[in-house]
């Protein structure tokens, strides 16, 4: 029987009987948030930085520039300490819950699987 995920990627915050985000990491929609609020201000300051200090160049080699240099501070440095940062304010009492609960930690009949057939 093929499984109904086989060949797809799931969300970070999606569960079924095989893929569990494991306790302690962050939630898709929570990292979304917390990478635009890593960039944002990045981008704004590198934009009023090449603006000054390249105002005749084209918008591409800017936008190249900009990236260049954002890119790898958000996923290396900002990023990693914007979630340790959530994860210290608001992790022991989201997560723990959102995680607390899962389809193998419910009885059969409450997560909505079928106990005919099954062997007690």
């Amino acid at each position: 029987m093929k499984h109904p995920h086989e060949g797809q990627a799931l969300a970070a915050d999606e569960v079924d009987h095989d893929h569990h985000r494991p306790p302690g990491v962050a939630s898709v929609h929570t990292r979304a948030v917390v990478t635009w609020v890593a960039i944002y201000p990045l981008v704004a300051a590198g934009m009023v930085v090449l603006g000054r200090v390249a105002p005749d160049w084209p918008a591409p080699l800017r936008a190249l520039v900009l990236t260049a240099i954002v890119v790898p501070v958000t996923v290396y440095a900002t990023v990693p300490q914007l979630l340790r940062l959530e994860l210290t304010l608001f992790g022991r009492f989201g997560r723990a819950r959102a995680t607390a609960i899962t389809p193998h930690s419910l009885p059969a009949q409450d997560a909505g699987l079928s106990t005919e057939g099954a062997h007690t």
